[in-house]
């Protein structure tokens, strides 16, 4: 086995395993234990199929039409039908990361021995991805409840070689021509594997992982803007001392200033306050930095808590249980999930609030404590970086109202049998807009901030080591400095890429050592 190469056990998986697949393509094996524990849970399904007891999802239809018993002989097209039936999506096709995540996610389910499906539909499942074939999704399917069903249905129509999917090129296809090109067979689905397929929290599960990384270094670049932009502002650093956040002692919020302490340290531009225009306390959105950054960092350690537990758990319904049980239960509904999802959308909104507003005290020649107007060369003339703050002001206002809540929603289905959802997938879907967002965000206050610092450093002041770092590596990515009004699309697109990458924070480590 080499490092490309996740195994996946009977015991649920990691956030890191989650990225590898979905992310980076890493190829997925079954472990000797997940193939015997589907083994063992089928012989229990097959036993139960063979009595003349009805039982959930093995003899029985589904959701509302529960109660009616399945002969033997329709069985298999039952489970045909439901795949069939419940891809019924609508919308743009998910991202490719999304859609690995998710099968990546039910495989993980599905090997735990607690579905029932037989070891040749967990293989082909693993045989899809690693053949680079992604099912068509769409945008709109899930409820959050009895599972994502319908981007899972269209995962499960794949296995089938029906509908469409997406081959390694990007092509879209009939998914039986890119199994067959791939010496894929198609499974016959017996009973319960279909429904073993689409009933679990996948979706939102895998969006939740992603958005979990990805915040976490939004959060840290957000901590080195909001230093730049203190010490362009002339603020002081005073306040981040280490002792006044022990007297309140959250992790976020010390780590936070902690990373702030350390981008600004050497800095010949802080602790200004009694200088020409006197200041006794710097702008809240100044001083109060690692308070908002920090808890923002707190309700992400919340969500990988939550996440943790989720990547841990078979959610099935029925579930095998040890004893040779199989009993109906409530596990697949999303609220654990749909609410940190939630959750870590109202912090990402604040996080990009507080951003906006520096950048708007950075362009004010009123507030700025020295600065020329709209950071222009000759203001009038040009106009700066007034517009800059005009797009990033039109984004805060997008992440709030992406900031209300999908979890407080509920729409009854399948005949009031699905009387209460959870919406998590939709909560999923509007975090990943608001992480856009919020990287464009921090983009423009890194823009804004850094042609300041230079300006100051234009004056003879001596910025902080690490921010000349992040000018240099700026400016050598294509972003240029201050001067005339020019075409600022392109620069903003770039610093938005500067961040996304990574470059900011790899820029100010190279200095500081790691970040929090």
């Amino acid at each position: 086995m080499d490092m490309h190469t996740v195994v996946v056990g009977t015991s649920g998986t990691t956030a890191e395993d989650v990225l590898a697949v979905a992310r980076e393509g890493a190829r997925v094996e079954l472990s000797v234990a997940a193939v015997e524990a589907l083994a063992a849970a089928r012989e229990i399904v097959d036993a139960l199929a063979a009595k003349p007891e009805p039982v959930y999802g093995v003899s029985t239809g589904f959701g509302a039409l529960a109660s009616r018993h399945i002969s033997p002989g329709l069985r298999a097209r039952l489970q045909r039908n439901i795949v069939r039936s419940h891809a019924a999506g609508m919308g743009p096709h998910v991202e490719r990361e999304v859609v690995r995540a998710l099968m990546f996610l039910r495989l993980k389910t599905v090997a735990s021995g607690h579905t029932g499906v037989r070891p040749e539909v967990a293989q082909t499942m693993a045989d899809v991805l690693n053949a680079g074939i992604t099912p068509v999704v769409h945008e709109y399917g899930s409820l959050g409840c009895s599972g994502d069903l319908a981007p899972l249905s269209h995962c499960a129509l794949t296995l089938m070689g029906e509908g469409e999917a997406e081959g390694p090129d990007g092509t879209v296809r009939p998914a039986a021509e890119l199994l067959a090109a791939h010496g894929i067979t198609p499974v016959e689905l017996r009973e319960k594997e279909g429904l073993a397929l689409l009933n679990g929290t996948d979706g939102m599960l895998g969006m939740l992982v992603m958005a979990l990384a990805d915040l976490k270094k939004l959060y840290t670049s957000a901590d080195i803007t909001a230093a730049l932009s203190l010490e362009a502002l002339l603020g002081t650093d005073k306040v981040l001392a280490p002792e006044l956040h022990t007297i309140r002692p959250h992790p976020g919020q010390g780590a936070s200033a902690d990373n702030m302490l350390r981008v600004l340290a050497g800095s010949g531009l802080t602790g200004h306050h009694q200088d020409d225009a006197p200041r006794v306390q710097d702008a809240y959105s100044v001083r109060c930095a690692p308070q908002v950054n920090g808890a923002g960092r707190d309700t992400l350690a919340h969500g990988r808590l939550v996440a943790d537990r989720e990547l841990a758990a078979a959610v099935d319904n029925p579930v095998v249980l040890p004893g040779g049980r199989v009993e109906s239960n409530g596990n697949f509904h999303g609220a654990p999930v749909a609410y940190v999802l939630d959750f870590l959308a109202i912090a990402a909104a604040d996080l990009g609030s507080i951003c906006e507003r520096r950048t708007d005290r950075l362009l004010d020649k009123n507030r700025s404590h020295g600065l020329p107007a709209f950071l222009a060369d000759d203001a009038g003339v040009d106009s700066g970086l007034m517009i800059a703050q005009y797009t990033q002001a039109a984004l805060v206002s997008e992440m709030k109202r992406l900031a209300v809540p999908a979890s407080v929603d509920s729409i009854p289905s399948s005949a009031m049998q699905e009387d209460h959802v959870s919406m998590g997938w939709s909560a999923a879907r509007k975090l990943r807009t608001a992480i856009t967002d919020l990287n464009r965000i921090v983009a423009v206050e890194l823009y804004a901030a850094a042609r300041a610092v230079e300006i100051r450093a234009a004056g003879g002041m001596t910025p902080a080591p690490a921010s000349l770092a992040v000018v240099e590596a700026l400016r050598a990515a294509g972003v240029e400095g201050p001067g005339p009004d020019r075409f600022l699309a392109p620069d903003l697109a770039t610093a938005d890429a500067f961040v996304a990458e990574g470059a900011l924070v790899a820029a100010v480590e190279a200095v500081t050592g790691p970040l929090a």
